[in-house]
């Protein structure tokens, strides 16, 4: 309806007036004539009178209606966009806090280790291959990062390794991979261990330490960290706890189910360590 009026209106308004003229008109000429024809025109010319300045009336309503409506909606439409923007403007707000809380970690971490030499970059994508667990961060071969290197997060935890390399850009497999393979020391005398990669615990956000220094045994809530051993992660980094002793078949051989301490499901942006003392 409201279309049909904004296109129709004009010329439903000159319909009624042509209407109102050629009543007046024929009124005037024949007036004097016959006064039963003019008393008759009187009669009819009054109501259709009535009716045009009801219509006009009706009519400017609508338009102003219109107009109004038309206003209000650019209004809500402004008010839309400067909401957004607004919301836009509060999460970059957010995100620079956020950041700068995370550099405000690493700090304290880098001070304990002044030899470490690191960059930081953000997380682009996370892999969908379900077979695996990775991501792709911002920065590569040009900015001085190796296949190998150590990634961890602000609080220093491990998150994995530079498992492939491009110019710009890098992918980091992280410690809960299926392929993971690296060195690790657990509980208080530093059991030599080895953290492996294992796809049912993979998709509990888990990993496994086996193959401990014989002799040795696993407690709930060791802590585990990395053994150094290769050369391509430094020593201590943390890795996580025991969650859970497990037996393999068998009965014989303990392994432990590790809780990461780092958060992968929150990561937005990580550390790489380029380089480092492996004499420390």
């Amino acid at each position: 309806m409201k279309e049909y009026l904004k296109k129709n209106g004009i010329k439903l308004g000159v319909i009624v007036l042509a209407v109102v003229l050629v009543a007046l008109l024929a009124g005037q000429v024949l007036g004097g004539r016959a006064d039963f024809l003019t008393n008759a025109i009187v009669t009819v010319r009054e109501p259709i009178r009535q009716a045009a300045s009801s219509v006009s009336s009706l009519l400017d309503n609508i338009y102003g209606y219109l107009f109004e409506f038309e206003q209000l909606k650019a209004e809500n439409e402004s008010l839309r966009v400067q909401l957004a923007e607004a919301q836009a403007e509060a999460r970059a707000g957010q995100d620079a806090l956020d950041e700068n809380e995370r550099f405000r970690n690493i700090l304290g971490f880098a001070e304990k280790h002044s030899d470490f030499v690191m960059e930081t970059a953000r997380i682009v994508s996370w892999s969908a291959d379900n077979w695996g667990s990775s991501f792709t961060i911002s920065k590569g071969l040009r900015n001085g990062i190796e296949v190998g290197d150590c990634v961890v997060n602000e609080y220093g935890a491990l998150v994995g390794q530079i498992s492939e390399l491009g110019e710009s850009s890098a992918v980091v497999r992280t410690l809960i991979d299926v392929d993971t393979s690296i060195g690790a020391l657990v509980g208080a005398d530093g059991s030599a261990a080895m953290l492996m990669g294992d796809y049912t615990l993979m998709r509990q956000g888990q990993v496994k330490v086996t193959w401990l220094t014989e002799g040795a045994q696993l407690f709930l809530e060791d802590d585990v960290l990395t053994s150094g051993s290769g050369g391509l992660i430094p020593q201590g980094i943390v890795i996580g706890s025991v969650a859970s002793i497990q037996s393999e078949a068998g009965g014989q051989t303990e392994y432990g189910i590790i809780q990461p301490a780092v958060d992968l499901d929150t990561l937005v942006q990580v550390f790489i360590i380029k380089e480092f003392d492996v004499t420390e």
